[in-house]
């Protein structure tokens, strides 16, 4: 944008109108009450904003743990295994250093619209009944393997799986 300076201002006080919500949401402290609404966080408590540096709430006071990322595809890719059960061929986690993992459905598939669409990340935790509390489920709470439970959540329109390994 232009060279000049935009002043951006970083209201405290809920009489002042927000004018330019966006802007503002990332430098406030807090995200005050017309912010929420906007945003569409009416409905939840204060809540601190995290830095670029800070790793997400999930990680850092949760104790969630990466565990991959899921993007479907249309593409059959080498090294597939099919999951009979789920109508799906998956490849990539075994190799992938950063843990991707392509997801191909077959026609038919019983697995929700959502998550054969759109990418998810899915996060290791150790009591996963805990984890889902208050959370939105998509479908049920599967075990597709032995001593692995699984479901997954809804936040901001994106799936998210959560993983319980009860067996080393």
């Amino acid at each position: 944008m232009g060279g000049g300076k935009s002043e951006i201002r970083n209201p405290k006080s809920e009489i002042d109108p927000c004018p330019n919500p966006c802007p503002q949401l990332l430098l406030c402290e807090r995200v005050p009450r017309y912010h929420r609404a906007t945003v569409g966080l009416e409905s939840e408590p204060e809540m601190k904003l995290r830095s670029e540096y800070e790793p997400p709430l999930a990680v850092a006071e949760w104790g969630w743990r990466y565990h991959h990322i899921g993007i479907p595809t249309d593409t059959p890719r080498p090294g597939e295994f099919y999951l009979e059960e789920y109508g799906m061929h998956v490849s990539g986690f075994e190799t992938s250093p950063f843990g991707v993992e392509w997801m191909r459905f077959e026609p038919g598939s019983p697995v929700s619209e959502l998550i054969r669409t759109v990418p998810h990340v899915a996060f290791e935790v150790d009591d996963l009944e805990a984890a889902l509390e208050g959370k939105e489920l998509i479908g049920e709470m599967s075990s597709p393997m032995a001593g692995v439970k699984v479901a997954m959540i809804l936040h901001n329109g994106m799936p998210v799986e959560l993983l319980e390994f009860t067996e080393s």
